[in-house]
């Protein structure tokens, strides 16, 4: 897996940059109910995407486990907290909202994902919406080349399946709200640097080498034309649910 603290500096270069990050604070302002006055963004990383989640009245506080994430955040100025998803530093019932952009699919660990969820719903008020991206490494599979190559080492169950999120979710108290597409802007593949970030480990949540080693299935990556073309951009995903307890 990915060395977060290690990545902090270089990271959003790698992932799309500022019009990524804009899509997808776009997606999450757009499901935020106006009434909202407090936002947790959890596994806030450099904060790319925090810093953009701003409104008159909206309280933005950013939380992610590792040292040099955090660090970066709070270089742009961001209040973040050092701070596992599944043991968040606050009372039960005190936030508006919680958001989870590119996170859920990361965690592979049995019941981890199921355990964020029941975290978030529980420091959120009455009415309060848990806000995130579902379905993540499966928007990248656009029918490419490069799909194909990966297509037989796939990952079994990814963990932010839209459909374990929803009963995750439902067992939490929340109950489904809306969804927002959203471009992953910049994060069209290409062969030279599928083969890179294979190697690197930033696909270990999607792909895991079968009767092959990582080196041999980068080797195929390297031999498809167009090795600096990008493949078509992915399409994302946030998925809203909001607390079952409220009135209505």
């Amino acid at each position: 897996m990915v060395d977060y603290d290690a990545e902090a500096d270089a990271y959003d270069a790698t992932r799309g940059g500022a019009p990524r990050a804009e899509a997808a604070a776009a997606a999450v302002l757009g499901l935020l109910p106006p009434t909202a006055g407090t936002l947790l963004d959890v596994g806030c990383g450099t904060g790319i995407v925090t810093a953009r989640l701003t409104r008159p009245g909206l309280r933005v506080l950013g939380a992610d486990a590792s040292h040099g994430m955090a660090a970066t955040a709070a270089r742009r100025g961001l209040r973040v907290v050092r701070a596992c998803a599944t043991r968040l530093p606050f009372p039960a019932a005190s936030l508006d909202a919680v958001s989870a952009v590119w996170l859920l699919h990361l965690l592979r660990e049995p019941r981890a994902v199921a355990a964020v969820v029941a975290e978030a719903g529980r420091v959120l008020r009455p009415g309060g919406v848990f806000l995130t991206t579902v379905d993540k490494d499966a928007a990248h599979d656009v029918g490419s080349d490069i799909d194909e190559v990966f297509a037989p080492h796939l990952t079994d169950g990814p963990s932010d399946a839209a459909a374990s999120v929803a009963s995750y979710a439902a067992g939490a108290g929340l109950r489904p709200y809306g969804d927002a597409p959203f471009a992953g802007h910049g994060q069209g593949r290409t062969p030279r640097r599928a083969a890179a970030d294979l190697l690197a480990g930033r696909y270990a949540s999607r792909v895991s080498p079968r009767g092959v080693s990582a080196r041999e299935l980068a080797d195929r990556l390297r031999r498809l034309p167009g090795q600096d073309t990008p493949r078509p951009e992915p399409t994302y995903r946030l998925q809203g649910f909001v607390s079952g307890f409220a009135d209505g």
